[in-house]
């Protein structure tokens, strides 16, 4: 969940700092107030493209960081752990981007990659653009909400890394069947790089040897003088631990009654007498047979320059150099046996038997979704003001399985009563396509496993009654789903959908003369009934103040 929102030098943004809790949020404000620089920053802050335009003009750079809570969050804290960022039930996401348009990413202040910024957003937040309806056209987005809503995107990306296994080794296959003469070229190159890492003759286990002797080697000076002070503490002359200990079984000896208790320390000074003599023997040993020597460690660097090339020729670890050499060795036994492509064959026939197995339960799953998500999304339409439009999920058998599995998917609707379902395009006007947009983003965020949706006019094209049911949708969004806090922030223009909100903010336009900025403030009491009314018709009067006040009164 989103708790604070820190935006600094961002387009028209000075400075903002902004609290969010739990439920549903809306921002409002005049037309060109900036209602989606609050969305837009946060979207940079997710990980989202970023350019030097969008630094405040005269500012250095912008700087946005967002705070979320992630103990509701069953996938954040583990993703958080493999990156080695865990930083308990909070997790800050920065970024910032110069005057020159570089940009720089952060999570709990250790700098990230952009992906790595990205990956974690996409857990954290839902973002539903004002043109999300617009995507409906593709049939992609059709398949990606159909199994979002099945919970079925583990078993389809198991379906695309299987599929890719499949094509990579029968394109292996076809490569040694169709092509003799590459097959050839490809055996001289194998024979080539194999010659080379057998003449480097690396063994299991050289690198992490070679690599410790080379940091003794090279650190050989301080490690023999810190020996030499360690052994005249243990037993370097008057004073030191040796002595020490002796002076205190002296002493102990030389006490006319040895309670208990002084018996027991006599014995553990004693140990610890045996144990100071023999770490100084040790130590004396080590010292002995302690060599600096520079032409070993000449010799340990050239080695561990040879190997590292090695590895940067092949793109592989230092220590992977043997085990690619066996997979080389047996890439190049394949080219050379006779049976190579047989058993390539039954390879790829196994590697295709075990993607139809997966994408067939793929199949079964999309297809019991399909029926439960039409049903969902037409009763959302009968809410909508659309009580005739049915829509329905057609999965199309391909001829020719692809990575995505064995069917198209795509969502066809029928506007009215006896009209055959089409195409969305062909079919559904600008309005109607974007209240479906609406009614599937509704059904789909009930299945959702990301705690915060946010909305950026999806309300365009409506308003009226069908207004007030998506105020009430979007406030049912906010509260508890899935047994976890609901959080929905949402840009709207409608006073219906502002009125039902658990919170507003105003998001208002100034200028100093010279330049312009945008402010943004949370509304209480009276002052969110009078920017209802002003929503509702302009000016505020004592009719549309009564009506705003009506309208936040039927949200509690």
């Amino acid at each position: 969940m989103l708790l604070h929102l820190s935006i600094s030098q961002f387009t028209l943004v000075d400075q903002l700092e902004l609290e969010f809790g739990p439920g549903t949020s809306t921002l409002t404000g005049e037309t060109g107030a900036g209602k989606s620089i609050t969305l837009d920053a946060l979207g940079l802050a997710l990980g989202g493209r970023g350019s030097a335009e969008l630094v405040r003009t005269g500012a250095n750079r912008a700087d946005i960081s967002a705070t979320f809570d992630i103990s509701e969050h069953p996938a954040a804290g583990p993703w958080l752990k493999s990156q080695e960022l865990d930083a308990g039930q909070e997790v800050i996401l920065r970024r910032t981007i110069g005057a020159d348009g570089r940009s720089r990413a952060y999570i709990n202040g250790q700098p990230v990659t952009l992906l790595q910024l990205r990956a974690l957003g996409e857990q954290l937040i839902d973002i539903h653009s004002q043109h999300e309806h617009q995507s409906l056209l593709k049939k992609d987005t059709h398949r990606r909400l159909l199994d979002e809503f099945a919970q079925a995107q583990e078993l389809a990306a198991e379906t695309r890394s299987r599929y890719k296994t499949w094509q990579d080794q029968y394109r292996r296959y076809r490569t040694l069947a169709n092509s003799v003469e590459e097959a050839e070229a490809r055996r001289h190159l194998l024979q080539y790089q194999l010659k080379e890492l057998e003449q480097l003759d690396l063994s299991e286990g050289e690198v992490e040897a070679l690599e410790s002797e080379q940091r003794q080697l090279a650190n050989a000076g301080e490690i023999l003088s810190g020996s030499y002070q360690l052994a005249a503490l243990l037993s370097g002359g008057e004073g030191d631990i040796a002595e020490q200990i002796h002076r205190a079984l002296q002493l102990l000896s030389a006490m006319p009654e040895q309670a208990p208790a002084l018996v027991e320390v006599a014995q553990m000074l004693d140990s610890a007498r045996i144990q100071v003599d023999e770490a100084a023997g040790t130590l004396s040993r080590h010292i002995d047979r302690f060599e600096m020597d520079p032409e070993r460690l000449s010799e340990v660097e050239e080695r561990l320059s040879a190997i590292y090339q090695a590895a940067r020729k092949h793109r592989v670890q230092p220590k992977e150099l043997p085990s690619l050499q066996q997979q080389l060795q047996e890439e190049l036994d394949d080219i050379g046996s006779a049976d190579a492509l047989e058993r390539l064959a039954a390879e790829c026939e196994q590697l295709e038997q075990q993607f139809r197995k997966t994408a067939g339960k793929l199949s079964k799953l999309r297809a019991k979704a399909a029926t439960a998500l039409a049903h969902a999304v037409n009763q959302q339409l009968g809410d909508l003001a659309m009580p005739h439009a049915k829509v329905e999920l057609a999965l199309q058998t391909l001829d020719k399985p692809c990575s995505h599995g064995l069917e198209e998917v795509e969502i066809l609707i029928s506007t009215n009563p006896g009209q055959p379902p089409r195409a969305l395009g062909k079919i559904a006007s600008g309005g109607e396509l974007s209240r479906v947009s609406l009614a599937i983003q509704v059904v789909t965020a009930q299945t959702s496993r990301t705690p915060t949706l946010v909305f950026d006019e999806v309300d365009v094209g409506i308003g009226g009654a069908t207004g007030d049911v998506v105020g009430r949708l979007l406030r049912q969004l906010g509260e508890t789903r899935n047994g976890r806090t609901g959080q929905v922030i949402c840009v709207t223009h409608l006073a219906q959908v502002a009125a039902r909100a658990h919170r507003q903010y105003l998001v208002e336009k100034h200028s100093d003369g010279e330049r312009a900025f945008v402010a943004l403030r949370e509304l209480l009491n009276g002052e969110r009934r009078e920017e209802i009314a002003r929503m509702l018709g302009g000016a505020p009067s004592t009719q549309s103040l009564a009506h705003a006040e009506e309208m936040l009164s039927r949200t509690h």
